[in-house]
């Protein structure tokens, strides 16, 4: 689907969803030798899912730093953003009353209608939810340190050699997963991580390679390498890492 389509479907402008690939927050499946960007059905979920945060009036650093975490989870999400969207009916069912009340001539001067401090502080909670999830929070400070000092082109240097290590998987994926050859691999991704993101235990790498699996975008993502690429990965860390 085009920009332009995408734009129509969900009264999200083109230059908003031009502003969200620059940022990295949602990026197009393909794009054409044109230049043209082209959205598919998972990039459209994965829109849903900021317009949501965006209903709950996150911020778009604050909607990509819990998107693009290792811990994050679509229905676990889905669920922590239906319980903020009750919240805010709520208060809104609230306000709607002291119109009423205040239509009918009735005073209420107490102000709590528009108080906003218990969603404020649900949104806090969840944001930080990732952190608390991780169950590693030294590796999330270690992984905060080190990507905010990267400069785009180091960004750039760093996403290229994870992708050099993906097309290896790719090349490989006909190997057994528990050979020499593929068991050194996984170490090798293991240590990439570890060095340019955050410390990547044996338990931090075992729900990284359930998540190549179990999330289709990184699936998808992964199978750019050959088809049963992420598969092939998720096997292989499940032995280096039992």
């Amino acid at each position: 689907m085009k920009i332009s389509d995408v734009a129509k479907l969900t009264g999200v402008t083109v230059r908003t969803l031009h502003y969200y690939d620059e940022i990295g927050l949602l990026k197009p499946s393909e794009v054409t030798e044109a230049g043209y960007r082209v959205y598919n059905d998972t990039d459209l979920e994965v829109l849903q899912q900021i317009l949501f945060f965006r209903e709950l009036d996150f911020p778009l650093e604050d909607i990509r730093n819990i998107m693009q975490n290792p811990a994050y989870e679509k229905e676990r999400a889905l669920r922590k953003q239906k319980e903020l969207l009750l919240q805010k009916r709520s208060r809104l069912d609230s306000l709607i009353s002291l119109v009423d009340k205040t239509l009918k001539g009735e005073q209420d001067m107490s102000f709590r209608q528009f108080d906003t401090t218990k969603i404020e502080e649900m949104k806090k909670q969840y944001a930080e939810e990732a952190k608390q999830r991780w169950g590693d929070t030294a590796a999330y400070a270690e992984y905060e340190k080190k990507s905010a000092g990267y400069s785009d082109a180091q960004q750039n240097m760093l996403d290229g050699e994870g992708a050099m290590i993906l097309s290896e998987f790719g090349r490989d994926r006909f190997l057994a997963p528990d050979s020499a050859e593929t068991q050194a691999l996984v170490k090798k991704w293991q240590a990439y991580i570890t060095s340019h993101y955050y410390t990547c235990t044996k338990e931090i790498l075992s729900c990284l390679g359930q998540m190549y699996v179990g999330d289709e975008r990184f699936t998808q993502h992964i199978d750019q390498y050959g088809a049963g690429t992420a598969a092939f990965m998720a096997a292989a860390i499940e032995i280096y890492t039992r």
